[in-house]
C-alpha cells in the first residue's frame, strides 16, 4: 500500500492537506489555503515536485531538531515535515515523501 493525501478543511475555514505514508503517519503538511482548488494545485506541485532532490530544504529548528520543507520550482514552500530527533530521521523522512508523493489517492474530509 502507498500513502494518501488527506485533504481537509480547517475550523477557520481555510484548506489544507496532509500527505500520508503507507502506515498512516503524516510526511509532510502544508500551508493553508483559501480555496480548495488552491489546496488541490497544491497536492498536484507536491507531487510533481516530490521526486526531485533539488526541491528539498534542509533546515535545523532553533531548538536543535532537523526538518526539512518541500519547495516548488518559484522556491515558494509547497509543505514542511515534522521536527524530527536526527538527520539521518530527516532524511528517511524526505525518503518517504520522493516515495508516497507521486500518489495520486486524495481522501477528502471536508
Amino acid at each position: 500500500m502507498s500513502g494518501w493525501y488527506e485533504l481537509s478543511k480547517t475550523s477557520g475555514g481555510q484548506f489544507r492537506f496532509v500527505l500520508k505514508a503507507a502506515n498512516a503517519e503524516t510526511i509532510l503538511v502544508s500551508e493553508q489555503y483559501t480555496t480548495l482548488p488552491a489546496a488541490k494545485g497544491g497536492i498536484a506541485s507536491v507531487q510533481a515536485n516530490s521526486p526531485l532532490d533539488e526541491r528539498y530544504e534542509k533546515k535545523v529548528a532553533k531548538d536543535g531538531k532537523p526538518y526539512f520543507n518541500l519547495k516548488a520550482a518559484n522556491h515558494q514552500i509547497i509543505g514542511t515535515s515534522e521536527l524530527y530527533s536526527a538527520e539521518a530521521a530527516r532524511d528517511k523522512g524526505i525518503a518517504s515523501v520522493k516515495h508516497n508523493g507521486p500518489t495520486t489517492v486524495i481522501k477528502e474530509k471536508l
